[in-house]
């Protein structure tokens, strides 16, 4: 006897739709993964300089207040009031930096200078140093990157944000 072939109807399952979702899904994330790395590199840092006291009684600038000049290519600009000088001017006897210098030397018991070294602003920095040094004028100096924007808090300022 012949068996009987039974003739089920086979059951096909369509995975198209569930495929379309999930390469949908794969392609959102991967354009919110290019949109939040585009804008984290495109977006300028900002770095803070902060004068900090130090504890140890070997700290020479201790309770000495900063004065903040920042070094570029072009030339300096003296901090908070965003006074540019160039690089011609540097040495001139009128310039806002000989005037700058002069106070603090007078108040050199209580002010130091905090120079902020862009990387393309290495030999403006020789030339300041040099005037400093001169001057005999306590210094202090700080390596930024090119991209980053510059931000100037005082230590009054840090005291009052932290209470």
């Amino acid at each position: 006897m012949r068996r009987r072939s039974s003739s089920r109807p086979l059951i096909e399952i369509e995975l198209f739709p569930f495929l379309s979702i999930l390469a949908c899904t794969i392609g959102t994330l991967i354009l919110l993964i290019i949109v939040m790395t585009t804008q984290l590199f495109d977006s300028q840092r900002e770095v803070t300089i902060l004068a900090k006291t130090e504890n140890n009684e070997e700290g020479k600038n201790r309770s000495k207040t900063p004065r903040y000049i920042e070094c570029r290519n072009d030339g300096i600009i003296i901090h908070p009031s965003q006074e540019f000088v160039t690089k011609n001017d540097i040495e001139s006897s009128n310039s806002a930096l000989k005037k700058l210098l002069n106070e603090v030397k007078q108040n050199s018991d209580k002010e130091y200078l905090i120079v902020a070294i862009r990387p393309d602003g290495i030999e403006v920095f020789k030339k300041i140093r040099d005037l400093i040094e001169q001057k005999g004028i306590d210094i202090g100096y700080e390596p930024i990157d090119k991209d980053w924007t510059l931000k100037i808090e005082t230590p009054e300022a840090s005291k009052n944000l932290s209470r």
